[in-house]
């Protein structure tokens, strides 16, 4: 067996380095560091017409080095390479990963990159949302052939999913429409304590808590806790090829899958909504006993002739909305999941990002629509 060896020489043309033997990869660092020697801006020619052999960590020093001679202008030029030898060079080139341009100009990428980069956002993002409407139109559409035949519907899973989106987030809801109360009555106190308005408090907080805070909140908690759990189970069946079985058995994924899941959403979420109401006001109340001696049978009075139903009304109207929104994303970007895991934790991410902004967005053209209306 040959032993494997290159040499490296250099004339004013340019640098010729001949492989001959067998290379390895105990060969690698040889090679590399051979090829580092030689510089970047001027052309190499490889002979390989005495290399009897070679593997993909010889082939990977070649390509990095030829990476390297391109971005600088110069060239490689590789000369009497054995068929075989050629084949692993042309598959290891092609799985390089490509120099990025800005990087290569020190980091300052050109007015041309960044209106590419814009643009393939802007149309990533619009293929997104598309996808997120096509699906919602299935959604529906499922959704009225359950109810024209309720024999197909799955009330079992409905049921597994009430219980896991719904009674498995009261306690953290609860205890974070809680903290907002406290929060609220005790800033709130603080500043109308400066003018003699205490008994103003309670105003300000069931107004915060029953009309915006409590609903968005708890859609923001839910975002973050069922769109991720959503997105991990669908994405793990598509990496497990379950969907395709499912497709396979003429089952219907976004009936078995997404209906029961998003319609658990839409009817848990204004319940957590009232949970999340009730625990702020007590919060509030008890902050404001506390804090500014309100008892609460007068917290309870001011309540009732200080505020508004609207404001409740106002409050859980945005739920289903927000329950619909927050489901679809979960399960739309389970379906983008790929066969890898880090695929799957990336969609889980971008996921729970998507749902919180899109709850954030709607809130505030809710907010826009009730002022227009004069509600």
């Amino acid at each position: 067996m040959a032993v494997g060896s290159i040499s490296v020489n250099s004339s004013t043309d340019g640098t010729r380095a001949a492989l001959s033997g067998r290379l390895g990869v105990a060969d690698v660092m040889q090679v590399n560091r051979a090829l580092k020697g030689v510089p970047d801006d001027q052309t190499l020619v490889l002979d390989m017409a005495a290399a009897e052999w070679i593997d993909t960590s010889i082939a990977w020093a070649i390509g990095v080095k030829q990476q390297a001679i391109e971005a600088a202008g110069g060239r490689l030029q590789i000369d009497g390479a054995l068929p075989e030898a050629r084949q692993l060079l042309d598959t290891v080139f092609a799985a390089l990963p490509k120099p990025d341009a800005a990087k290569a100009d020190g980091g300052r990428p050109s007015l041309t990159q960044m209106l590419d980069r814009v643009g393939r956002s802007i149309a990533g993002a619009g293929g997104v949302l598309a996808q997120s409407l096509a699906l919602l139109g299935m959604f529906l559409s499922r959704l009225g052939h359950s109810v024209l035949h309720p024999r197909d519907f799955r009330l079992t899973a409905l049921v597994h999913h009430c219980q896991a989106a719904g009674l498995g987030a009261v306690p953290i809801v609860a205890l974070m429409a809680f903290l907002i109360g406290v929060v609220l009555a005790f800033q709130g106190s603080m500043q109308l304590r400066q003018f003699g308005a205490e008994v103003f408090v309670v105003d300000l907080i069931s107004i915060s808590i029953l009309r915006e805070l409590g609903i968005l909140l708890t859609a923001i908690i839910v975002a973050g806790r069922t769109a991720s759990a959503f997105t991990a189970a669908i994405g793990s069946m598509k990496m497990r090829e379950e969907i395709d079985a499912m497709r396979t058995l003429a089952i219907d994924p976004v009936a078995a899958l997404i209906v029961p899941r998003v319609l658990a959403l839409i009817l848990m979420l204004p319940i957590l909504g009232l949970i999340a109401n009730l625990a702020g006001l007590i919060g509030g109340a008890l902050m404001a006993w506390v804090e500014l001696g309100i008892s609460p049978a007068m917290f309870q009075t001011r309540l009732i002739e200080g505020t508004d139903v609207k404001h409740v009304f106002v409050g859980l109207v945005k739920a289903p909305v927000f329950a619909l929104v927050i489901g679809i994303i979960g399960c739309q970007a389970g379906l983008r999941v790929k066969g890898t895991a880090e695929s799957l934790g990336s969609m889980t991410s971008s996921s729970v990002v998507a749902a919180i902004f899109a709850v954030i967005v709607i809130d505030a053209l809710f907010s826009i629509f009730f002022a227009q209306i004069g509600i």
